[in-house]
């Protein structure tokens, strides 16, 4: 579990978060969503210890991240996986060298273990058979399943990605995601995902702190985001007619139920209201 607790930081004049506070759970995928500007890359750096807060702390699984210095955060970094936005391989290194990376520099087992271990990673995001492929010979969705390899190659209870999906296509999107929820759960890690794609949002988002102008503006799961009447949220995930429409049929979908005798040729009439029950909150 990590803990951001009023977090504030500055630089210079400007204010880019303010008093943000949030729990990311264990085998969740937490993600952490908003426009450009909005806080969200700077919060995920103070989290990983890029950035120092001017306010506030972060806990990792009770222990505050903030106070501790030199070997006391080195511990910590070791258990932190790190998928960057655009895969940041090692050009030239083959996929097995990219993937071993942190072992040589964070272990001192033998290279006969380190390779058992690097091939342990690789077979789990289905990628046995790549070894001594270099990164422009594989594709865009094998890049970030390299990446995804790299990240928890030392088994971190900790997971970072970000924008892990830039510049996929959506079906090769719901790869990456259902790829990253399957880890998580299955090693209990806790991950946070830092995005702006709202197919993401609603299909693995456990969690989701929406950042607007460095506050917190709202947070729930992604069941709870259907429902929600904060204007700014709707506005940014369901900007366009259509995901208005896509909200509304999944709100239906969600409650179970239609107002009336409507049949789909109804709903999707524009002219024609829909009535739409609350969610049960039972």
């Amino acid at each position: 579990m990590i803990e951001v607790k009023n977090i504030k930081k500055v630089f210079g004049d400007k204010t880019i978060i303010e008093d943000v506070s949030s729990v990311m759970k264990a085998g969740q995928c937490n993600l952490i969503i908003g426009a450009s500007g909005s806080g969200k890359t700077v919060l995920m750096k103070c989290m990983v210890g890029l950035f120092e807060p001017n306010e506030g702390e972060v806990l990792y699984s009770g222990e505050s991240f903030t106070a501790m210095t030199g070997s006391d955060k080195t511990e910590i970094r070791k258990q932190i996986g790190m998928l960057f936005q655009g895969s940041a391989l090692f050009d030239s290194q083959t996929v097995e060298q990219n993937v071993m990376f942190p072992l040589n520099m964070f272990t001192k087992d033998s290279y006969k273990e380190k390779l058992r271990r690097v091939n342990e990673v690789l077979e789990r995001v289905n990628l046995v058979g790549a070894n001594k492929k270099f990164p422009s010979e594989v594709s865009g969705c094998m890049k970030k399943r390299v990446a995804l390899a790299r990240a928890i190659v030392l088994n971190p209870k900790y997971l970072f990605c970000d924008e892990p999906n830039s510049g996929l296509d959506p079906q090769t999107s719901l790869v990456i995601d259902r790829l990253i929820k399957e880890i998580t759960i299955e090693y209990n890690i806790t991950t946070v995902i830092n995005t702006h794609d709202m197919n993401s949002v609603m299909e693995i988002g456990n969690s989701i702190l929406y950042m607007y102008q460095g506050n917190k503006e709202w947070e729930g799961t992604n069941k709870e985001i259907i429902f929600s009447k904060n204007e700014r949220l709707n506005e940014f995930i369901f900007a366009s007619q259509f995901l208005q429409d896509a909200k509304d049929m999944r709100m239906l979908e969600e409650t179970g139920k239609i107002s009336g005798d409507r049949n789909m040729e109804e709903l999707l009439d524009k002219d024609a209201p829909i009535l739409i029950p609350p969610p049960n909150e039972e």
